[in-house]
């Protein structure tokens, strides 16, 4: 194994990898601007639902954010044409990882892998060929690299295929309810939207979705399934891009496809005039990266989503280790959520209505979120506090989840202005049910 992991092989997977990848993030941040993404998350709010614990991480006042996209667009064309890589590469995971942790109302499970990838690349020799560093420093030119740099990315996209699979195991996927329910939200009135309300269609789909995440890697990995791996992958991603419209996501997993197949497959089409490699041999180049680095990252990669399991409480309806979890396009919440604000010193309430402090797509996303709910009694209590107020926040929300009959989500009696965040157990003020559906007291 560890001959295998240290042997040299054709280094193009890498490099082609490395120019859709640049490619993929300059239309990922272009096209924010483009879509009017940025301003629906940055520019219209006077505030973003940052990450807990990050909540100092706001976005560039004025039109900033634009010329902040604008920037990480430009890094992505230099990645893509391997200008300085690790330093344009670097600079894009620091800004991107900025721009996911700055905002939750409109998380997205590719924002995240993209994140992972970009800080994987930087530790890879992604620029040792077809790049503009390479033909500035001819001695940084190369042909090879070792074999654990496709093992790294195949074993990034295997976790996330994994982890997807054994989410969907639960009663509403596994019944048709949640695809029905996402394809009667995307299918429209036309003679698709027909099709998609049969049960046999939305069935096929729930079961296809199970199949094609489980299989999809050990069918790329075996010479004899490749190209029907391929093949179906491309049906699966193009479809969800056509119906769900999620962005490069699609394109981006198909990238990765580039790891399974041959090495010098990969340079006969692609890079045609590249040298052929006749002798490989064993290296040791970065040993010390992939035993102290990307080691423990996967360790972590493996621990991160099973960590539900360890909180009290069902993960669809608590949402405590939802993020971080490859729980991808899994269930759809809805509930009303309503804030008394009460003057601790006469107990009398106070007016408080949260549209007038934040944007409707803000409010819509909250208002079924218990770490957003807590998030908002925390500014609640800061802006009373900032008038000579000290307050209590009470909060009356009801939610269902994939169209269920809704339920209390958060206990009536607490105050979550007084409530502590636990980033690792159950928040006590989130209301629990047993399998009936009764009330946990």
């Amino acid at each position: 194994m560890n001959n295998r992991l240290f042997k040299e092989i054709d280094n193009a997977p890498l490099i082609l990898f490395r120019i859709f990848f640049g490619f993929l993030l300059a239309c990922e941040t272009y096209g924010a601007i483009a879509t009017g993404w940025v301003k629906s998350n940055f520019i219209d709010p006077e505030f973003t639902f940052s990450h807990i614990g990050m909540d100092w991480l706001q976005p560039l006042p004025g039109n900033g954010m634009y010329f902040y996209f604008l920037v990480m667009g430009t890094l992505g064309i230099l990645v893509m044409l391997g200008y300085k890589y690790r330093f344009t590469l670097g600079l894009y995971t620091i800004m991107w990882a900025g721009v996911y942790f700055m905002q939750k109302t409109s998380y997205n499970n590719h924002y995240y892998l993209l994140l992972l990838v970009c800080l994987i690349m930087v530790f890879l020799p992604a620029n040792r060929y077809a790049s503009i560093d390479a033909k500035q420093n001819p001695t940084l030119k190369k042909l090879t690299m070792p074999a654990w740099c496709s093992v790294v990315m195949i074993a990034q996209v295997a976790i996330v295929y994994f982890y997807a699979t054994v989410a969907k195991f639960y009663p509403d996927w596994l019944d048709g309810t949640f695809t029905k329910n996402l394809l009667a939200m995307h299918s429209g009135n036309g003679w698709f939207h027909e099709i998609a309300s049969q049960k046999w269609f939305y069935m096929f789909i729930a079961y296809a979705g199970i199949a094609f995440d489980l299989l999809i890697v050990p069918f790329l990995l075996y010479k004899r399934t490749r190209t029907i791996a391929l093949i179906a992958s491309i049906v699966f991603h193009l479809f969800n891009s056509i119906t769900l419209q999620i962005g490069i996501f699609p394109f981006f997993a198909l990238s990765f496809v580039v790891f399974f197949y041959p090495p010098e497959r990969i340079r006969q089409v692609f890079f045609k005039k590249k040298p052929v490699v006749t002798h490989y041999e064993t290296t040791t180049e970065k040993r010390s990266i992939l035993l102290y680095f990307f080691i423990p990252y996967f360790i972590i990669q493996l621990f991160l989503p099973i960590r539900h399991h360890f909180i009290k409480g069902d993960v669809l309806w608590t949402e405590e280790g939802h993020r971080l979890s490859w729980r991808m396009m899994l269930r759809s919440r809805n509930g009303y959520t309503y804030f008394k604000v009460i003057n601790k010193a006469n107990n009398e309430p106070l007016p408080y209505r949260p549209l007038d402090y934040m944007t409707r797509k803000q409010l819509g996303s909250m208002r079924t979120k218990p770490d957003m709910l807590w998030q908002t009694a925390q500014r609640i209590k800061k802006h009373f506090k900032a008038d000579g107020f000290d307050v209590a926040v009470y909060v009356t929300s009801k939610a269902g989840i994939n169209g269920a009959p809704m339920k209390t989500l958060i206990d009536e009696k607490a105050d979550l202005a007084a409530a502590d965040w636990d980033y690792f157990f159950h928040n006590d003020w989130i209301v629990l049910y047993d399998a009936d559906g009764n009330r946990l007291e």
